[in-house]
Formats: structure tokens, sequence, C-alpha cells
């Protein structure tokens, strides 16, 4: 009875990462600006991979893989947002258009124009 309990879990689990995948490639998709299409992905990538690894984990059981897999979890949701800062800042540096999606806050209230290299 127990094993079928852990594996129904194990299945709602893998069907919420499947529905973050599938809403992450639809924003890819679906989203024009770079930005929006970047913030999509990140969303589905940290919460599929956190969904996918956690039903491994249960259905492993507590034990060394589970261990591993958690510091898999635990590597990725901390290069993941790194990568993505990397990249949006790259897309500020060089896109010339880039002030007809976004503004930019200076801290007092006021919004830039142009961001200053």
């Amino acid at each position: 009875m127990g094993e079928w309990i852990r594996f129904w879990i194990v299945a709602v689990i893998l069907v919420c990462a499947i529905a973050a995948f599938i809403t992450e490639t639809v924003g890819l998709f679906r989203f024009g600006f770079v930005m929006n299409r970047m913030h999509a992905a990140g969303i589905g990538d940290s919460f599929g991979l956190g969904c996918v690894v956690l039903s491994m984990i249960i259905a492993s059981g507590l034990n060394l893989t589970s261990l591993k897999l958690f510091l898999l979890v635990l590597f990725m949701w901390l290069t993941s947002p790194v990568s993505t800062h990397f990249l949006s800042r790259i897309e500020i540096n060089t896109n010339p258009f880039i002030f007809r999606h976004v503004r930019f806050d200076a801290g007092d209230g006021t919004h830039r124009e142009e961001m200053k290299a």
C-alpha cells in the first residue's frame, strides 16, 4: 500500500514538472522581448528541475543518492540566477534599443532615459 502512495506522489510531482516545462516553452515562443524570455526560462527551469529531482528523491527514498540529488538542485539554484543575470547584463550593454522596453530607475524615484556605461 505504501508503494502505491509513493508512486502517486511521485506521479503528481512529475506532472507539475511537465506543466512547468510546457509553460516555459510556451513563454519562450510567445514573449517577444529577450528579458521576458529569460525570465520564463529561469522560472521554468528552477521549478521544473526542482520538481523532477524531488520526485526522484521520493522515489529512491532517503539514502546517499538523495543527498547527491539535493546537492544537484542546490548547485542549479545557485548557478542559474547568476548565468541569467550575466546574460541580461550582456543584453543591456549591447542592445541599442533596450530603452524601448525597459525603464531604468535612478534610485531616487526618477527614471533615466539612458544608462551610462
